[in-house]
């Protein structure tokens, strides 16, 4: 089984040692061209060292973790982090269009316990600078709609927490975004401002 079916293998599914991986799932097409496409993309996913495919399965999952915040990620959202993994990760746009689906598939599906799993995985196999960078994506996805909800915002405060990003620096990323929390445009509505 490759590393990415291993990473993104639901954790309700445990193999003893010597057990074989169960059978993948059929299709859900019915076109075998579009089989035939995804299997190739899956095979070039495959072919990445790895290190690599590891840290790319880490980024889109905590990334989406943070669109994910309001139980929904839109096209926009999904639209942002195609092109963000691609900018990061080097990838071509059909890699980056199938790990962001399977990231959304598995930050929908299992969440929870994952998310800090995940998110402290990339710790590991990131640098800080390379953690600040995710942690921006964080704010730029949940921004992509105009505006950071609370509950966005609570789960960019969880990431950076759970990536070892410093108060200071976590300040610094949100007051580039100040403009769009929520509460901030409230307020500002509020006073007329």
């Amino acid at each position: 089984m490759s590393l990415f079916r291993r990473f993104f293998q639901p954790s309700s599914v445990t193999l003893e040692p010597g057990q074989p991986a169960p059978p993948p799932a059929p299709p859900t097409t019915d076109a075998a061209g579009e089989t035939a496409t995804v299997r190739r993309i899956v095979e070039r996913l495959d072919a990445l060292p790895p290190e690599q495919a590891r840290f790319i399965a880490c980024v889109a999952y905590v990334v989406t973790r943070a669109a994910n915040a309001d139980r929904i990620v839109t096209p926009e959202e999904s639209a942002y982090l195609e092109t963000a993994l691609r900018d990061a990760a080097g990838i071509d746009e059909a890699q980056a269009v199938l790990v962001v689906e399977m990231a959304k598939l598995q930050a929908l599906t299992v969440g929870g316990t994952e998310d800090y799993l995940v998110t402290r995985e990339f710790r590991k196999v990131s640098t800080p600078e390379q953690r600040l960078r995710v942690l921006h994506a964080c704010l730029a996805v949940s921004a992509v709609d105009g505006s950071i909800s609370a509950e966005e915002s609570a789960v960019v405060n969880e990431i950076a927490n759970e990536l070892g990003i410093e108060d200071a620096q976590l300040s610094a990323a949100r007051g580039e975004f100040a403009d769009k929390f929520a509460a901030v445009q409230a307020a500002r509505r509020a006073t007329g401002g």
